[in-house]
């Protein structure tokens, strides 16, 4: 289980530290407007957020948040190229129907991108499959497989193959275990796909 810092999750800590201040973020799949919050008071960003659930859109404006209901699939074209700073994605890029459409779209609208997953490469899920020969129930990947929204099942090394079919540039990448520690990460990220529950990447275009 990702344990929490101070009002946020430890992984979303790390993308708010990852936001330079005034900057104009998109949070895609934002959820109830947690981190577009966090970033407003704390690092005065331009924030603006999509969530697919009508009630995190509902949680968000609530909370005074420029959130819309919309779908990273297919609403993410309607932005005009280079419209924000930083275009962030957590752990959503599994719930999407095209994710290699989505990356693109993400750097296409953003100037950086953040991006974090549940890693299915990690030894507790290799050891669920093989020993148990069912699919895994984590911390990160946390429903039975008749009703999860997760439907694109991805390990640290298969992002990383993906960037580099995509041709952008990996800035960082931060691996997490189920506690919320940073691991170790270098290379194709070999140990960390074997250790991480989840991954994080700071991902830019090329050229």
């Amino acid at each position: 289980m990702i344990v929490s810092n101070g009002n946020l999750r430890v992984d979303l800590r790390l993308i708010a530290d990852m936001v330079e201040t005034g900057s104009r973020v998109l949070d895609v799949g934002c959820g109830d407007g947690t981190l577009l919050a966090w970033l407003g008071k704390h690092k005065d960003v331009d924030g603006r957020g999509i969530e697919l659930s009508m009630a995190g859109v509902s949680a968000a404006v609530a909370q005074g948040l420029s959130v819309i209901q919309g779908d990273a699939d297919t609403d993410l074209t309607d932005y005009p190229a280079g419209a924000f700073d930083t275009v962030i994605l957590s752990q959503t890029l599994q719930a999407t129907r095209a994710p290699r459409q989505v990356l693109s779209n993400m750097l296409r609208i953003g100037r950086r991108a953040i991006v974090s997953f549940p890693n299915f490469g990690h030894w507790r899920v290799r050891a669920a499959l093989s020993l148990g020969g069912r699919m895994p129930v984590t911390d990160t990947l946390a429903y039975e497989w008749y009703d999860t929204p997760n439907i694109h099942f991805c390990t640290i090394r298969d992002f990383l193959v993906l960037c580099g079919d995509l041709g952008v540039n990996v800035e960082r990448g931060i691996a997490l275990d189920r506690d919320g520690g940073v691991l170790s990460f270098s290379g194709q990220g070999i140990w960390a796909n074997l250790f991480a529950a989840q991954g994080l990447f700071v991902l830019s275009r090329a050229g």
